[in-house]
């Protein structure tokens, strides 16, 4: 049942986030949706393809289609002077989408017995890897690779779940709500990583 509410929150989120975008780079409703589709079940196909799942199985969500699909055209729908709050909102969806996914690539890679290694790497992959399609395909740097502290907190899902740390529904709820907060934190409160640039 986690695994649903997860799948459904994580799809939400990341459609919705991928509309947006499309929106700020002035794409039109097919731009959107293909955009909103792409970062909802983009994470999810390369999950598939790392741990060995045929991601042919992406397309037996029809339910997570429908969701995915009403919530791109609501927001389509949605009057501007809303969405120009969006900034903080874009943020916050992106940090729900993140944490719901990373915690089910991880949950997924658990139950297929994977070592901790591919545990992490399946929660960092279905967590960021929506998002890092969404970039791209908007011409942007991807937000994961050179930003706030975004992938941390996807790994962090990977390894309390691998090390079987949060197993009951309402601990997984719990890592969900705090890897939100945590991220929204990094965001607000501009918490990077080191990072090194190297100017000719």
């Amino acid at each position: 049942m986690t695994w649903e509410v997860l799948s459904i929150i994580g799809t939400i989120a990341f459609a919705v986030s991928g509309a947006i975008v499309a929106m700020e780079e002035e794409y039109d409703i097919l731009g959107v949706y293909i955009l909103g589709i792409v970062t909802a079940f983009g994470g999810g196909a390369i999950r598939n393809l790392l741990i060995g799942v045929p991601v042919s199985a992406l397309w037996e969500q029809g339910m997570l289609f429908q969701i995915a699909l009403i919530a791109m055209t609501t927001v389509f729908l949605f009057p501007n002077n809303l969405l120009k709050h969006w900034q903080r909102w874009g943020n916050l969806t992106d940090a729900i989408g993140l944490s719901a996914f990373a915690i089910q690539g991880a949950l997924y890679a658990t139950e297929m017995n994977h070592p901790i290694s591919a545990v992490v790497v399946a929660a960092v992959l279905t967590g960021s890897g929506g998002g890092i399609i969404r970039d791209l395909l908007a011409g942007r740097k991807p937000l994961v690779l050179k930003s706030e502290i975004y992938a941390v907190w996807a790994v962090l899902a990977g390894i309390v779940i691998g090390f079987d740390l949060a197993e009951s529904a309402i601990h997984l709820y719990t890592l969900f709500v705090l890897l939100v907060v945590c991220r929204v934190l990094s965001y607000t409160k501009k918490w990077r990583l080191p990072n090194k640039s190297i100017h000719h």
